[in-house]
């Protein structure tokens, strides 16, 4: 069972992740992923790029092309174990044209150092679900 501890600090690592690429800081990459994240976005046409310095790069060749703001919303903390969890949340990424599009992220988060940080992410674009009738 996860502390409440874990839980915030699993939340703040999903929250870093947009104020860090918002603003620009990829020099702190390493305070949300481990050094061998593997970052998903196969689904938008851009690859899967393995290792922080991989991540960095994509961000920095996409340059005035990177998403304005990202926004992460419904948190929910799907499979755990003692050192790692499955984490499903939706994301709103405002693009530099000004569009808005939805995301799921899948993430794998495991204890690094003492800290959770996010060893795998995909992100997929966001699907109109079944219906019931």
């Amino acid at each position: 069972m996860l502390s409440t501890d874990d839980r915030h600090e699993i939340d703040d690592v999903l929250a870093l992740h947009g104020h860090l690429f918002d603003r620009g800081h990829l020099d702190r990459l390493h305070e949300i992923f481990t050094p061998e994240v593997v970052y998903d976005l196969s689904d938008a046409g851009v690859g899967t790029f393995e290792g922080i310095d991989a991540v960095r790069a994509a961000a920095i060749r996409l340059g005035d092309d990177n998403p304005l703001a990202h926004h992460v919303t419904n948190v929910v903390i799907a499979e755990q174990t003692a050192d790692e969890v499955t984490v499903h949340s939706k994301g709103l990424v405002i693009m530099a044209d000004g569009t808005l599009s939805g995301v799921d992220h899948r993430d794998t988060l495991r204890r690094h150092d003492g800290h959770w940080r996010i060893s795998r992410r995909v992100v997929t674009a966001a699907r109109r679900g079944g219906t019931t009738s």
